[in-house]
């Protein structure tokens, strides 16, 4: 169930048609999502295979019909277009280097009927994602990166700060996630959304810190929050918010959903040094 909220400190903005945009936990992705869809879905898929034939079809008619027109014409020489050299092994650098670091530390959450996302924190098998992600569930399954699934136990939760700690049974050695400072990120900052929007496993989004201790109302909890520009869905939920070094700087959290309830440039992540320690409590009790 979607929670009404409000975010304080910005101001009263006003004009035509001017309305007010709720502030919302990020709701777990329906596995119906990825696993079929309705028939409605179905319907539209079959339209568009038809359209795709249909185009196949058109493109083959009409290469007959060059074929008719030029037969018999000497054959055009084959022309090889320019191409740049390939990458030495190595040499990805920038956000990309980001991404494939994080990305193998980064799952997927299937809870029940719902899902999201999380972050392995330690080579014991303890991940964090948020509280709502597993909705009172006390087993779930997780998604690796490599496409494993791994029954894990929900070790505990905070629903008052909305994070959770995942144990995952009998796994160990788990690529784990370096977790960074909040408190050193600044306006502008370049960030990395990753986790599983729409059941879409090992998106990454890119964006920058907008605002680095946002005050959002959340039920009836007032907490303070980085705010992103990075895109951020429905399923994105428990993931990590990671700086331009790889290092995690907050738990993707809510959004402020337009009447479609997607993305529309305003998310919020849960500070990683309020995060941390959370866990930590969560873990050593």
């Amino acid at each position: 169930m979607v929670r009404e909220a409000a975010v304080n400190g910005l101001g009263r903005p006003s004009g035509p048609d001017f309305r007010t945009v709720p502030v919302v936990p990020i709701e777990t992705v329906p596995r119906s999502v990825v696993t079929g869809g309705s028939p409605a879905r179905a319907r539209g898929s079959r339209v568009l295979l038809t359209a795709v034939l249909v185009a196949a079809l058109t493109g083959g008619a009409a290469g007959l019909a060059g074929a008719a027109i030029f037969e018999g014409s000497e054959p055009a020489p084959a022309t090889a277009l320019p191409r740049a050299a390939p990458l030495p092994a190595g040499s990805v650098t920038g956000l990309s280097a980001t991404a494939a670091r994080v990305l193998p530390s980064v799952v997927s959450i299937e809870a029940g009927r719902g899902g999201g996302s999380g972050f392995v924190v330690d080579t014991r098998g303890h991940i964090v994602t948020n509280a709502h992600v597993i909705r009172g569930e006390s087993q779930v399954t997780v998604v690796l990166n490599d496409g494993r699934r791994l029954s894990a136990r929900v070790l505990g939760a905070d629903f008052d700060e909305d994070l959770a700690v995942l144990e995952v049974d009998g796994a160990a050695n788990l690529p784990a996630a370096t977790l960074g400072r909040s408190g050193d990120l600044s306006v502008g900052d370049q960030v990395l959304a990753i986790g599983s929007p729409l059941g879409l496993s090992g998106t990454v989004t890119a964006g920058i810190v907008s605002a680095v201790d946002r005050e959002v109302r959340l039920g009836g909890s007032t907490r303070r929050a980085v705010q992103t520009d990075a895109s951020i869905n429905p399923g994105n939920s428990g993931g990590p918010l990671v700086n331009a070094r790889g290092e995690v700087v907050g738990v993707n959290t809510a959004i402020a959903a337009g009447r479609g309830g997607g993305n529309i440039g305003i998310g919020f992540a849960i500070p990683i040094d309020r995060a941390a320690p959370i866990a930590e409590r969560i873990i050593r009790n």
